[in-house]
């Protein structure tokens, strides 16, 4: 698979910095040798880090090491021209070469050290350690020079430090993506994402990207450590997550909003997944909040 690479650190710079304001987040699955931090401050959707998919909505903070794949998908609404919808994060890369890569083998630095070895894995920030490098990184937005590195130093450091961090991927993912071949999950992502309110066959996602069913079943489930089939029941569940946060809908409604054709069915696998049946994750839901 050759997902988007990208490269956005000019040669004269140790990083870079950068405030994103769109109706949605870039929608490529994409890989790239940079680290990357990213904090998304408006919008929801979908994210995919490696072989990980959850929902997100604004404060969702992770950290991603080199050539680990990933992706923040906004809700369809945010395609919709006319939603009003938009979009706001930022995002920091720095390279894999980083200060030389020198200073992280002093002692000094073994936390930093430590972290980027298990940023490749994606790593997930939350709580306090979120809000205050929230704060961080708007502020190094203003900051330039050998401050801008000193600042960048500090984020790292309180990330590394923090127990409010948990790591993404399973242990065992690697990337197996090669240049070669062509941007097959990318086309699976956004074709699921666009249908999954449909029934959709093996065929027609084996067809997207030129393979018989039995090889893009191998394919798929090498890559994303998961059956298709499972893949997108979570993409569904998830969406009904959302749905079952707002009242107006039923429960038989969201069964067949999400692409459930039998409320039996869509009970059995939310509670599989979830551990609660659609009607008590309401219930907790709302009397949460």
């Amino acid at each position: 698979m050759k997902p988007v690479q990208k490269s956005r650190i000019p040669a004269n710079k140790a990083f870079i910095i950068k405030e994103l304001i769109a109706p949605y987040f870039d929608n490529k699955w994409h890989f790239h040798s940079e680290f990357q931090l990213f904090v998304a401050l408006k919008g929801k959707g979908t994210r995919f880090i490696g072989d990980n998919m959850q929902s997100f909505e604004e404060g969702d903070m992770v950290m991603t090491g080199p050539n680990l794949p990933h992706l923040w998908r906004n809700d369809l609404e945010y395609f919709d021209s006319n939603s009003g919808l938009e979009t706001h994060g930022i995002v920091i890369y720095f390279p894999d070469t980083f200060l030389n890569n020198s200073v992280f083998k002093l002692e000094e630095f073994s936390f930093i050290s430590s972290l980027l070895h298990k940023s490749s894995r994606g790593i997930q920030i939350s709580g306090k350690t979120n809000l205050e490098v929230t704060s961080l990184m708007k502020e190094l937005l203003e900051v330039e020079g050998i401050e801008s590195i000193i600042h960048l130093l500090k984020i790292l450091q309180k990330i590394a430090v923090s127990e409010d961090c948990r790591l993404i991927t399973e242990a065992t993912y690697i990337n197996t993506h090669k240049e070669s071949e062509k941007d097959r999950m990318g086309m699976v992502f956004d074709f699921v994402m666009h249908n999954f309110r449909d029934k959709i066959s093996l065929k027609e996602v084996a067809d997207i990207c030129n393979l018989s069913e039995s090889a893009f079943s191998r394919y798929f489930k090498s890559r994303a450590n998961q059956s298709f089939s499972d893949f997108l029941s979570q993409i569904r569940i998830n969406h009904a997550y959302k749905l079952l946060q707002d009242e107006s809908m039923n429960i038989s409604q969201i069964c067949y909003e999400c692409g459930f054709f039998t409320l039996s069915n869509f009970n059995k696998q939310f509670k599989e997944r979830s551990g609660k049946t659609p009607l008590e994750y309401r219930k907790e839901f709302t009397t949460r909040y």
